[in-house]
C-alpha cells in the first residue's frame, strides 16, 4: 500500500477575521523581547548539547523557533494570571521567570531541580511564578487549564488562564469538552494553539480536516483568530485582545499562533519528513529573534556591539545553569517515597 507523504508546508497563513495587527513597541519592549527570546534560544541550544552528551535522559522537546509566542503572551498578562502547557515547556518556564539553574537541574535529574530531579523535561512546576506545569499527556493540560479558569471564576478575581497546546493536541477529545465547559460558564481562559505545522511529524494537511485551528471553537461560540506567531509584536497585540476579552467576563478566546519549530519533535526525531530548504527558508525569512534584532539596528535602538553584549550576558547565564546542573547531586534514593499521593 502506498504511504502518503507530507506535502511541503505552506507559508505561515495571514491572520484571519479580526486579528488586531501588530503592537507598537518602545525601545525597552524591543530590547526586553530580544533578550528574553534569546535566553530561550541559547538555553535550548545548550539543552540539546547536554542531551547529546548523555547528561539529559528521557524525552527532550526543544522550543527553538517558537520563542515569540510565549514572550509576546507574557507581555500581555499580569501577576496572578496562570500559565500551563504541554511537554515542549522549557521556554514557557523561562518566560515565566523561573530560574534557569533550577530548570536545567531538573532536566538533568538533580536535587535542586524544580521537581527535585524527579520530573525531568516534561514535568516542572512553579506556583510562585504562576506556571502550572508542563504535561506529558497530549492535551491533558487543556482540561487543567480550563480548571484554572474555573478557579478564577469561582473566586471572582480578574485573573486569566493561558492554556497552551499544539496542533496535534487540538484533535484530542478533551479539548472540546473543555471548550464547551469554558463557554458555558464564561471562564477566563485563553486557549493558545501553537501550530508549528507538523505535530509529532505529520503535516496538518494530512491529520486535520479543518486546518484553520482558530475556527475550532465556532460550534461553541468561542471567538478565535490566527496570529503571526513569528512576530512578537503580533503576538502581544493578539494577547492584549484575548486577555481583555476574558477579563471582561466574556468567556474564553482562541489564539492560533502560526509558528514553526526548527528541530525535530523531540531530540530522537531526525525530522526527515520535511526538507532542509523549507527549514532554512523559515530561518532566513521569519526567524522571530532576527526580526527584532533587525528592528533594533534599523531604529538605532541598539548597536551591533550592544547586541553582542546581550548575547554574551545570556550565554553566561546559560553556561552557569549548565555548570550548576552538572555538579548538583542526584536525589537521595529516599526521595522515591516523597511527594507521592497515597
Amino acid at each position: 500500500m502506498a504511504v502518503a507523504k507530507n506535502k511541503p508546508a505552506s507559508e505561515p497563513a495571514a491572520p484571519s477575521r479580526d486579528a488586531p495587527g501588530i503592537a507598537e513597541f518602545s525601545k525597552e519592549q524591543e530590547l526586553t523581547s530580544y533578550r528574553e527570546m534569546l535566553l530561550i534560544r541559547r538555553f535550548e541550544e545548550k539543552a540539546g548539547q547536554m542531551y547529546g552528551m548523555g547528561l539529559i535522559g528521557g524525552f527532550c522537546h526543544l522550543y527553538i523557533g517558537q520563542e515569540a509566542v510565549v514572550i509576546g503572551m507574557q507581555m500581555a498578562i499580569k501577576t496572578g494570571d496562570q500559565v500551563i502547557t504541554g511537554y515542549r515547556d522549557h521556554g514557557h518556564m523561562l518566560a515565566c521567570g523561573m530560574d534557569p539553574k533550577g530548570v536545567m537541574a531538573e532536566l538533568t535529574g538533580r536535587t535542586h531541580g524544580y521537581s527535585k530531579g524527579k520530573g525531568g523535561s516534561m514535568h516542572m512546576f512553579s506556583v510562585e511564578k504562576g506556571f502550572f506545569g508542563g504535561h506529558g499527556i497530549v492535551a491533558g493540560q487543556v482540561s487543567l487549564g480550563t480548571g484554572l479558569g474555573f478557579i478564577n471564576h469561582y473566586r471572582g478575581n480578574d485573573n486569566v488562564s493561558l492554556t497552551y497546546f499544539g496542533d496535534g493536541a487540538a484533535n484530542q477529545g478533551q479539548v472540546y469538552e473543555s471548550f464547551n465547559m469554558a463557554q458555558l460558564w464564561k471562564l477566563p481562559v485563553v486557549y493558545i494553539i501553537e501550530n508549528n505545522r507538523y505535530a509529532m511529524g505529520t503535516a496538518v494537511n494530512r491529520s486535520s480536516a479543518q486546518t484553520d485551528f482558530s475556527k475550532r471553537g465556532l460550534s461553541f461560540n468561542i471567538p478565535g483568530i490566527q496570529v503571526d506567531g513569528m512576530d512578537v509584536r503580533a503576538v502581544k497585540a493578539a494577547g492584549d485582545l484575548a486577555v481583555e476579552w476574558c477579563r471582561a467576563g466574556k468567556g474564553p478566546y482562541i489564539l492560533e499562533m502560526m509558528t514553526y519549530r526548527y528541530r525535530g519533535h523531540s531530540m530522537s526525531d531526525p525530522a526527515k519528513y520535511r526538507t532542509r530548504e523549507e527549514v532554512e527558508k523559515v530561518r532566513t525569512e521569519h526567524d522571530p529573534i532576527e526580526q527584532v534584532r533587525a528592528r533594533l539596528l534599523q531604529k538605532k535602538f541598539a548597536s551591533e556591539e550592544d547586541l553582542k553584549k546581550v548575547d554574551a550576558e545570556v550565554r553566561a547565564i546559560v553556561n552557569e545553569a549548565a555548570e550548576f546542573a552538572s555538579h548538583d547531586p542526584e536525589p537521595d534514593p529516599s526521595e522515591l517515597w516523597t511527594d507521592v499521593l497515597r
